[in-house]
């Protein structure tokens, strides 16, 4: 974990918090946020560090960017949620993008079975969950052949995936004031 400083830690906290809300009213996220974010960490960082503060943007955006698109590709996440990881890695750099995304996957795990629990389905859940891996094992796209694994479908069950990299990205900044 690399101390993050305060300024970025106070616009970190207001592009996720923007994004969640947004992201729950319209389930979508602007591109004005999220390019604004990207700006920033590609701006704020080489004044803060110099020169090695552009290393620490690129490889950042580089990460979130390389991971997230793998999940836009077989249609898991959609572009906002790729381009806001992307904004997140350029202002934290790439080592605390991976815990932060560590934490978001787990809260992102949990949100959803509580709305499983909440919604029923937990059987078909576990078909779409074979189906992938079975797609995945034969080196085909699973939404090609189930719709409702698609997240552009109608027919997804989805959650506002904001609302996850939000709360991972506000508990990484709580648990990083106060390190082991």
């Amino acid at each position: 974990m690399t101390l993050i400083p305060l300024q970025l830690q106070v616009i970190l906290a207001a592009l996720v918090i923007i994004a969640a809300i947004t992201d729950i009213r319209s389930r979508t996220i602007p591109n004005w946020l999220v390019l604004g974010g990207m700006a920033v960490g590609f701006a704020v960082n080489p004044f803060i560090f110099g020169w090695p503060g552009l290393r620490i943007a690129g490889l950042g955006f580089a990460l979130a960017t390389g991971v997230y698109l793998f999940f836009y590709m077989v249609h898991a996440m959609g572009g906002g949620d790729l381009k806001l990881m992307a904004a997140i890695g350029s202002i934290v750099g790439a080592q605390n993008w991976f815990s932060i995304f560590i934490l978001t996957s787990i809260i992102g795990g949990i949100v959803a079975l509580f709305m499983l629990l909440a919604r029923g389905g937990f059987g078909r859940t576990f078909s779409n969950i074979g189906h992938i891996l079975k797609e995945f094992a034969h080196l085909r796209a699973p939404h090609a052949t189930r719709e409702e694994v698609d997240i552009d479908s109608s027919k997804a069950r989805s959650m506002p995936h904001g609302v996850a990299i939000c709360l991972g990205t506000l508990v990484y900044l709580w648990a990083s004031r106060y390190p082991a």
